[in-house]
């Protein structure tokens, strides 16, 4: 299957829509959708496939995701984009990670999303951009503080980790902002 992809110094940026997810679930065997994916357990399989089973988008809602290759080794070390997008209102949720500790630290997710919100803004006309993140998660509030997010706000008990109710900082970047930065 032929993705469209993008480049970055480091990385190859595979853009994945909710067809090509329901491409890929129609018409492949799961040890190929594995690794299209780069599924490594069979939770994220069962995870996947029932995301495919409820459908991926709805009628105001979708997402485009890139998954992160590393363009030395060609393994998917980990993925991110816009969930949550509402074309009709210009806005999306950033969501973002790494598949494994030996990625992190690196420059990685900072080089990816140097694209990614770039393209949010430009490609996909977006005019919000909004994270959603734990207040504990003190790599990903560096990250995200690097792009001039703004804190809005915490939402309590906002989100299930772990059989646990957890909090959400939430921050926004708005296409005028992100303009002054460029």
């Amino acid at each position: 299957m032929n993705f469209e992809t993008f480049e970055t110094e480091r990385l190859l940026l595979r853009k994945l829509t909710p067809s090509d997810f329901n491409h890929i679930f129609e018409n492949y065997p799961e040890t190929e959708i594995r690794t299209l994916l780069g599924i490594t357990s069979n939770d994220e399989y069962d995870l996947e496939l029932n995301k495919y089973k409820k459908g991926y988008a709805t009628y105001n809602r979708s997402f485009i995701f890139f998954q992160l290759v590393d363009k030395n080794s060609q393994q998917i070390i980990g993925g991110a984009g816009f969930h949550n997008w509402y074309a009709d209102h210009k806005r999306a949720e950033l969501g973002y990670a790494l598949k494994d500790e030996s990625h992190k630290g690196k420059g990685l997710m900072t080089e990816a999303l140097n694209f990614i919100i770039d393209y949010g803004f430009k490609q996909m006309d977006l005019n919000r951009v909004e994270a959603f993140i734990s207040p504990g998660n003190i790599p990903s509030l560096k990250l995200i503080d690097k792009y001039n997010f703004t804190r809005e706000g915490q939402l309590r008990q906002h989100y299930m980790k772990e059989g646990k109710l957890e909090d959400s900082v939430v921050f926004s970047l708005l296409r005028e902002e992100y303009q002054r930065m460029a």
